[in-house]
């Protein structure tokens, strides 16, 4: 029997384990799950695993105790924290509306046809609704023929016997570059095959897919354009081509690229920032332009000067990044994400969501409403199209003709809903009252879920608290410890001076950090100052593009050479976002000096808010006295 007891016991024990507090602080407690999530989600590789969960415990009860006295100061009732927290929601929901089965599917073939660009020839003939139906035949009828001719032995196209039909080569594309109805056509094309006569709003098309490749991913490049009228006669057209011609002739002697393009682009995009462009991939542009840049092989190679529809071109190479091939790429998934986020497709994976989440949210319809009075009405809105307090007289304006787990919906919310819809000209395609009723419950459906999210999906509350705590964290540490050791003349100097031997200068020197936005502006000013020009006056001269700071500055903050003579220059350093860097030194220093106080304050009260945020902390455990439970803690150890 005693056996039995202490069974039961253990297993009660272990049952509850999971509901008792790891940390209590005050009146208030910290559980294990809670705790966990956070440990895990910051955790880094150990070798120590107890060490790292207890000094955790430590630095968790800390955030948790300063988050405590935040809401005691208020300051989550501040407009600001609301604002930002407000805006983070909005930032963030949309991860959380939609099917994440079918959004997971999207991502999936997304990195696929990612890794693959097709050729892509299209064929079309412009039809929509308004097409007499005798044309449209006709024109359905030339479309077929060029379908038949496309898959027939020969695989040529005579298109002098179909006149409506309009040939275009789309170059290569990827994914993303096409709307998904015609990407999910062209890529499921071998090389030579052509796809059936598709019908859209406006066209009936044909894809033939040329050619594929492996992704020729992403290029960083810089132009010189040279443009001309479109009604520019041959004239006009050669002494364009001349100049194209003696720029070039310039870069193959070393002209600098950037200030040829600031001189002589007639790109109003890029001419000021050197003809530097954004980074862009395939199908971005026309596929004679990408056919050149896709010759450049190694960074700062040159284009010879070509001719495309927007005039004349010479193309610098600034770097090149393939596609990544692991679906573990970081990078290339957040880039999908993003752009699947925004892309038609998405509606996919939110249409399903939608379907289940009626369920989810308690949607129904109220006992008493008939359908057919929630549609007749609407007729009755209709009808009177003047009328601005119409949709709320009707017998069932003020009746709840929805109900949710948490409120309902009243009818005038559905007729102003239908009567909305169906004024706007753009919206509305003559739908009939009982598919606008489904496309209603989708979007009130969707609106309830996505103001009560975090009763939903337990992942989006905790996301809004670790925001919300972490805006509160920095205005109480700002308000308590930043603000105040900063102030503390007296408490800093009293610091510094009982703290004098670890302001100590390692070898420095005097010297001028120049900062650039780009390689060929560092030396233009590098130049400069060697010729005599003062560093200011550059500066003032570029602003935006150029930045110094002069002063006595530690050689190993610099990257300096303690070699390096006074009064030269460093070299040129190209940064990795391409901003560049110089150094010009006027004295040295050994190691050792004394730093004053000035010198060191900044790393003073660095220090002292160590000493101010130590103090406060012993105060907040006065008010709020920790408790671990040991037993749990050495449960979660052994995990």
């Amino acid at each position: 029997m005693k056996k039995i007891c202490m069974l039961i016991a253990v297993v009660f024990t272990a049952a509850t384990g999971f509901s008792q507090a790891l940390i209590t602080y005050g009146k208030y407690t910290v559980g294990k799950e809670e705790f966990l999530r956070a440990y895990n989600k910051n955790k880094t590789p150990v070798t120590d695993k107890e060490k790292s969960i207890r000094d955790y415990v430590n630095l968790y009860t800390n955030f948790k105790m300063k988050v405590k006295a935040a809401q005691e100061l208020r300051l989550d009732t501040s407009a600001q924290i609301k604002s930002d927290l407000d805006n983070f929601r909005h930032q963030i929901e949309e991860n959380y509306m939609s099917d994440e089965k079918t959004f997971k599917k999207l991502m999936d073939e997304a990195f696929e046809r990612s890794q693959q660009d097709v050729h892509v020839i299209r064929y079309s003939v412009a039809m929509d609704e308004n097409t007499d139906p005798g044309d449209t035949l006709k024109k359905a009828t030339e479309i077929q023929s060029v379908y038949n001719q496309l898959i027939s032995k020969n695989n040529t196209i005579d298109l002098a016997s179909t006149p409506e039909v309009k040939r275009v080569d789309m170059g290569f594309v990827s994914v993303f570059s096409l709307p998904y109805q015609y990407e999910n056509i062209v890529y499921g094309l071998k090389i030579g095959e052509a796809s059936k006569p598709y019908r859209s709003k406006k066209a009936m098309h044909v894809f033939q897919v040329i050619d594929q490749r492996r992704s020729a991913g992403k290029w960083k490049i810089a132009q010189i354009l040279f443009t001309y009228p479109e009604n520019a006669d041959e004239g006009m057209k050669t002494k364009a081509k001349k100049l194209a011609d003696s720029v070039y002739s310039l870069l193959q002697n070393n002209s600098d690229f950037s200030s040829l393009a600031r001189t002589y682009s007639d790109d109003k995009l890029t001419y000021l920032n050197g003809g530097e462009m954004p980074e862009f991939g395939t199908g971005k542009y026309d596929i004679s332009f990408e056919k050149e840049v896709v010759k450049l092989k190694k960074d700062n190679d040159i284009t010879a000067p070509f001719t495309t529809s927007f005039g004349i071109h010479i193309v610098k190479l600034l770097s090149y990044t393939p596609t990544p091939t692991s679906k573990d790429d970081d990078a290339l998934q957040f880039e999908l994400k993003q752009k699947l986020m925004q892309d038609e497709r998405v509606r996919i994976a939110k249409d399903i969501f939608a379907k289940e989440i009626i369920t989810k949210i308690g949607f129904k319809q109220a006992i008493g409403i008939k359908q057919a009075d929630l549609f007749r009405y609407v007729d009755t809105v209709m009808a009177y199209p003047e009328s601005t307090d119409i949709t709320t007289i009707t017998p069932i304006s003020k009746k709840t003709i929805v109900n949710f787990s948490k409120g309902g919906i009243k009818g005038e919310e559905w007729l102003n809903f239908a009567r909305d819809y169906k004024s706007n000209a753009e919206m509305y395609k003559g739908e009939t009252n009982e598919e606008l009723w489904e496309k209603y419950k989708t979007t009130t459906a969707l609106d309830f879920y996505r103001k009560h999210l975090e009763d939903f999906n337990q992942e989006f509350g905790f996301q809004l608290q670790e925001f919300k705590e972490g805006n509160m964290l920095f205005e109480v540490m700002e308000k308590q410890v930043w603000s105040k050791a900063a102030a503390d003349s007296i408490g800093l100097l009293k610091y510094y001076n009982a703290n004098k031997q670890q302001y100590i200068w390692a070898p420095s020197a005097d010297a001028l950090i120049m900062n650039s936005v780009s390689e060929a502006i560092a030396n233009e000013a590098l130049d400069s100052l060697k010729a005599g020009s003062f560093w200011k006056a550059l500066v003032e001269m570029k602003q935006g593009e150029l930045q110094g700071d002069s002063g006595r500055f530690e050689l190993t903050q610099i990257n300096g050479d303690e070699k390096a003579s006074p009064g030269s220059y460093s070299a040129v350093t190209k940064n990795p976002d391409g901003t560049a860097t110089f150094t010009k030194y006027f004295k040295f220093y050994a190691n050792g000096d004394q730093r004053s106080f000035e010198d060191s304050r900044g790393m003073i009260i660095n220090d002292y808010q160590t000493v101010v945020e130590k103090k406060w902390l012993d105060e907040l455990k006065k008010k709020f006295p920790v408790k671990v439970n040991e037993a749990l803690l050495k449960v979660i150890i052994k995990e």
